[in-house]
């Protein structure tokens, strides 16, 4: 196996399209080392893309937040500007690991790893993300949504990398949050996770967004809870209105972690947690 640093984006694209399909990206390394460690993966070439300055840093614009794939899970936990427009993000992201581990990790890898408990889908999809991706095609953007696929699918093409996490700018008075279950409160995998986004005008909902993961194979949206939240009053008790079939799109399993039935009953609960932060 070769190793290979790049110190441009160019210079990372050739080497994965001259590898057609045997090459493997690296980042921050916390999920790849494993795998390669337990034999899972064995790529010809790494790609590590730690070092490349178009990858990392975060920005803000007119129209939102533009957060480098590379960027490490400490750096945007770090960051005020963000943490004050979307902070279910950043308690997502402060939830990944250890903080030796939030050092390393980057919020593209926890996307790209698509395990159906990373921690930074369930936020990202409620604040309606994009993924960017380059390639020597040029660039093409996806919704998060779209991206990943499965649990441990995405759609990225051998030649691609991601490059960017674009996050919209909150309209008026934009209501975030996220909530985790796990056995105990850090360095702990997922049982079940919630993040929500609550558009308010005056004082009533415009528009809710709330996202469910380690409940399916990929995190899901639940349009019937956002449809009735939608033109409730933001500051009433919005936990009462979790129904159980609002669930119908999650599929959750039985695993070392907890069984189905504990999954769809806790799920309950921290939706409703979920959304007593929202209201507040």
């Amino acid at each position: 196996m070769d190793y290979r640093s790049p110190a441009s984006v160019k210079e990372a694209v050739d080497l994965l399209a001259s590898h057609a399909g045997a090459a493997h990206v690296l980042a921050g390394g916390t999920d790849l080392l494993v795998k390669l460690r337990a034999g899972f993966v064995a790529p010809d070439l790494v790609v590590d893309v730690k070092a490349i300055p178009q990858l990392r840093g975060i920005a803000a614009d007119a129209r939102g937040f533009r957060i480098g794939a590379a960027t490490s899970c400490a750096e945007i936990g770090e960051n005020a500007a963000l943490e004050a427009a979307w902070p279910g993000v950043v308690e997502a992201l402060q939830l990944i690991g250890s903080t030796q581990i939030q050092g390393r990790a980057t919020l593209g890898g926890n996307l790209c790893n698509a395990s159906p408990a990373a921690d930074g889908v369930p936020a990202l999809l409620a604040l309606g993300a994009e993924i960017e991706l380059l390639s020597r095609a040029g660039q093409r953007t996806l919704p998060l949504s779209d991206f990943i696929l499965g649990p441990r699918q995405i759609a990225l093409r051998p030649d691609e990398i991601a490059a960017a996490l674009l996050i919209p700018k909150p309209k008026g008075a934009a209501h975030s949050s996220f909530v985790k279950l796990g056995a105990r409160k850090y360095l702990v995998i997922s049982i079940v996770m919630a993040a929500g986004y609550l558009d308010v005008v005056g004082s009533r909902i415009a528009e809710a967004r709330i996202a469910v993961g380690s409940c399916s194979p990929v995190a899901q949206r639940l349009p019937a809870l956002e449809a009735t939240l939608k033109g409730e009053v933001a500051i009433s008790n919005l936990a009462r209105l979790v129904k159980p079939e609002h669930l119908a799109p999650l599929q959750p399993i039985d695993d070392v972690r907890a069984s189905a039935d504990y999954r769809a009953e806790a799920a309950l609960v921290v939706l409703r947690r979920l959304l007593a932060e929202l209201a507040v």
